[in-house]
Parts: C-alpha cells; sequence; structure tokens
C-alpha cells in the first residue's frame, strides 16, 4: 500500500529535517571549489582564456559583460578563492557564497567558447548555495553569532541540492537516447582510439564491443544511479558506481575536476548518521567542541519560497526540452543544445574560411582567423553557428573603414560583406558542408530564431 502521508513529508518544502547532511556539503563544496579556482590559476588558464584573446564570444543578452582590462582578470579569481575559504569554515557564509557566485557567474559569462557542462552547474550550485542556511552549525559564524547555531533546517535545503545533481545524472542519461550514442557508439568509438598505448586496457579499447560497453553503461548509469542512491538499501552498492565511473572517466577523458565535484558532491544522498560522523571527525580534527543541543530562533517558513522553488525547478526541468521547438538535427544546428545536459555526446570538427568582400570594387580575400580568434576560440566557432554569426559580425565591424593595400594600391573599403565556407565533420562521419558562400553572414540576425542559413545535414 502507498504511504501518502510519507510521500507528502517528503515532498514537503518546510518539513524540519537535520542540518547535518547541508553543513557536510558546504565544506565539501568550498573544498572542491577552493582546489578549482587553484588549479585554474596554476595552470596558466586564466592569462590563456581572459587576457590573451582579443575578441570574446558573449551570450545573447549578456554581450555586455566584458572582461577586465589586463592582469585584473586575475581579481575575480582572487576573490573566488577568498569566498571559497569563506564557505568552507562558515565565515560570513551569505555573503562569501553570493561573492562566490558573483564572480564565478561573471567570468563562465564572458566567452561561451569556454562553456563546459560543469561550469554551468557550479553556477547552479553557488546561487542555490546562497539561499541555503549552511552555516547555522560547524562554523566561524556560529562563534561570532551565537544565536543562528542549530541541528536542524528546512527539508527544501538539503532536497533542492538533491533535485540539482539530480538534474544532472537524469537529463544525461535522457540526452544519451538517441542512434549515434546507443547504435553507433558515437562519439565513444572515436575518442576510445586515442588510447591505444595505455597500459593492459589500450589494446581493448580499440575493440568496437569496448565502445558500445562504455556506451549503454553510461547511458544506464546516467539515468538510474539517482534512483539507488536515494535508497537506503542500495546506496553504498550506489556511490561504489558513482566512484568507480567517475574515476574512469576522469582517467580516459580530459573533463577536469568534474568527475571529482560528482564524486564527493552525492554524499549528500547518504544518511544524516553518516554526516553526523564526519562532523564528529573534523570536530576532534580542530578541536572544536560539539554543540549540546543547540537551539536557535526557528526558522521561519516563507509562502514565497515555495512559489520560487517550484519556478527554479520548473525552469530546470524545462529548459533541457527547449531543442523540440526547432527542426532539424540538434548536433547539427545546435539549437538548444546548451544549458541541457549533454555531457560527451558529440565530437564536432570543423574546417571555416571567411572571406571578406567588397561590395564596390567586387574584391575579395581570404581572412586570417588566427589574427583574430585563439586556437580554442577557433575550432569552436567553426562548429557553432551562433558563434559564426558573432565572428562575421566582428569581422564586418573591423574591416569597415579600414584601409587595405593590395599591390600597388590601397583603398578604404566601407560596408564590407562576410562570407564563409565551413566543413563539418560529426560524430565520425565524413565533412560535409556546414555554411555555403551564399549570403552576407554579417547581415543576419542574431537571435533564438532557427537558423536557416545553415546546410541541411545528411546523415
Amino acid at each position: 500500500m502507498i504511504d501518502v502521508k510519507r510521500i507528502q513529508n517528503y515532498f514537503s518544502f518546510f518539513k524540519e529535517t537535520n542540518i547535518a547532511p547541508l553543513i557536510v556539503f558546504r565544506i565539501i563544496f568550498g573544498a572542491l571549489m577552493l582546489f578549482g579556482v587553484s588549479r585554474f590559476l596554476l595552470k596558466g588558464w586564466v592569462q590563456q582564456l581572459y587576457i590573451d584573446p582579443q575578441f570574446y564570444f558573449g551570450y545573447l543578452g549578456f554581450e555586455w559583460v566584458k572582461p577586465l582590462d589586463g592582469n585584473l582578470m586575475y581579481l575575480p579569481f582572487v576573490l573566488m578563492l577568498i569566498s571559497a575559504i569563506g564557505i568552507i569554515f562558515g565565515l560570513f557564509y551569505r555573503f562569501s557564497a553570493a561573492l562566490f557566485f558573483i564572480c564565478f557567474t561573471y567570468v563562465e559569462l564572458l566567452d561561451k567558447s569556454n562553456y563546459l557542462n560543469h561550469y554551468y552547474f557550479v553556477s547552479l550550485m553557488s546561487f542555490l548555495m546562497v539561499l541555503v542556511p549552511a552555516n547555522r552549525k560547524f562554523s566561524i559564524d556560529c562563534l561570532l553569532f551565537p544565536k543562528i547555531k542549530t541541528d536542524t533546517t528546512f527539508q527544501w535545503h538539503i532536497g533542492i541540492i538533491k533535485f540539482q545533481l539530480a538534474i544532472v545524472y537524469v537529463f544525461a542519461g535522457i540526452a544519451k537516447l538517441n542512434s549515434d550514442w546507443l547504435i553507433e557508439a558515437q562519439p565513444l568509438r572515436t575518442w576510445l582510439q586515442a588510447h591505444h598505448n595505455l597500459p593492459i586496457v589500450g589494446p581493448y579499447l580499440q575493440e568496437s564491443w569496448s565502445a558500445y560497453l562504455f556506451s549503454w553503461f553510461g547511458c544506464i548509469y546516467d539515468l538510474f544511479i539517482v534512483f539507488f542512491l536515494l535508497s537506503n538499501r542500495f546506496r553504498p552498492f550506489a556511490y561504489s558506481a558513482v566512484v568507480f565511473f567517475h574515476i574512469v572517466t576522469w582517467y580516459l577523458f580530459p573533463i577536469g575536476v568534474f568527475p571529482w565535484v560528482m564524486i564527493f558532491s552525492t554524499l549528500i544522498f547518504f544518511s544524516v548518521n553518516f554526516h553526523e560522523r564526519i562532523l564528529s571527525f573534523l570536530g576532534k580534527v580542530f578541536g572544536a567542541r560539539r554543540n549540546a543541543g543547540a537551539t536557535s530562533k526557528p526558522l521561519k517558513k516563507n509562502a514565497v519560497i515555495n512559489y520560487l522553488l517550484i519556478v527554479y525547478i520548473s525552469v530546470q526541468l524545462l529548459i533541457p526540452f527547449r531543442y523540440v521547438l526547432y527542426p532539424g538535427d540538434l548536433f547539427w544546428n545546435e539549437e538548444g543544445f546548451r544549458f541541457s545536459w549533454r555531457v560527451m555526446l558529440m565530437h564536432k570538427e570543423g574546417h571555416a574560411t571567411f572571406y571578406l568582400h567588397d561590395k564596390k570594387t567586387g574584391r575579395e580575400s581570404e581572412i586570417d582567423n588566427s589574427q583574430f580568434l585563439t586556437k580554442t576560440q577557433e575550432d569552436q566557432m567553426a562548429t557553432q553557428p551562433d558563434m559564426i554569426l558573432q565572428y562575421a559580425k566582428m569581422l564586418k565591424n573591423h574591416f569597415d573603414g579600414k584601409t587595405l593595400v593590395y599591390g600597388d594600391h590601397s583603398f578604404e573599403i566601407k560596408d564590407p560583406a562576410i562570407y564563409a565556407k565551413i566543413y563539418v565533420s560529426l560524430n565520425g562521419r565524413p565533412s560535409q558542408l556546414f555554411v555555403d558562400k551564399k549570403q552576407d553572414l554579417s547581415l543576419l540576425p542574431y537571435n533564438l530564431y532557427h537558423r536557416n542559413w545553415l546546410e541541411p545535414f545528411k546523415k
């Protein structure tokens, strides 16, 4: 028989529950962010991705977000380091969480050529961390402001984090329900070929069956792992699968800290007793005295939160499906591709040749893309339609009114046209025409409407 009351309690936003899982998650999240930002700085990526480029591919509606001048771009990363430490120790927690969210999202919005699903995940999670009272136990804030200390919190404070993790997994699994992934084992078949030199396993990764094994296991894992993590009975086995899966993906593919983020973040699914033991251990390590029967002003229920949570949850459920509003192949057109948890589903390679056309004289010259874009930007732009349009419009603005020299003659270009011939290969298929040299790209609208100027995909 279905226990209706239990279901109602589970989905009650304001049911009180033990705060320990939220506190442990705060410490884990802060530590992961501290590690990730430190790694970004040490590898020189701030210079490479946010100082060296001449041009930045802003997101639609956020083109006004601009990088700071020169070495000032290190400032948001330094602030992220400081705020991550504040999150770990619960020092001025709300301010620290908000500062981290603002700085991280600011950097994320600067250039879409750097987009990764786990950057989007961190932006969302850091936003949620601003909303939850993860400093009301085992924090410096509790020492500074003893009245905030408590052993309980509302269920939604923990549930919304579980929900966000579930969204990542389940939608990544749904996205894998396509013929390329399940029938062709692409792009894994292509990627695994690059690991033939690995000791012991290298030769096996060249076999087609290994690509199918990885593809099908990845799909099943993403679709169902959250449901097993929610089960007390199966949770230990499910978490072992989490660790195994993400360590393997970390070893085989260059996806940064994302596997470690998921390995440690999913600990929030474990029981209250598990998190209490972690806090007890940390208390002994840091010499912190446990708070016996902590009490505080009870958390106040806020009806507005109910509606805000419903809106947030609805948005997260709907955005990944916006691709159904567009005709054509999703991987080819990439309309509705970003922000939909399509993790490692596509291997796209493109070759883009752009042409500057002087309407007055009819002269035409090929543009050297490397003069304007970094290697990463050039590779990303060649396969992503919205970036192609942005680049074409930038080229038009750059050359408009410039004086060019052809042999012994020089002349001023006014209102030039920008054409392109672009070929793209998708998931191991032969390269085919993506953009034909038949229309001035700089005149095409850059918006959310269907891009009918792309050549149709031929499977």
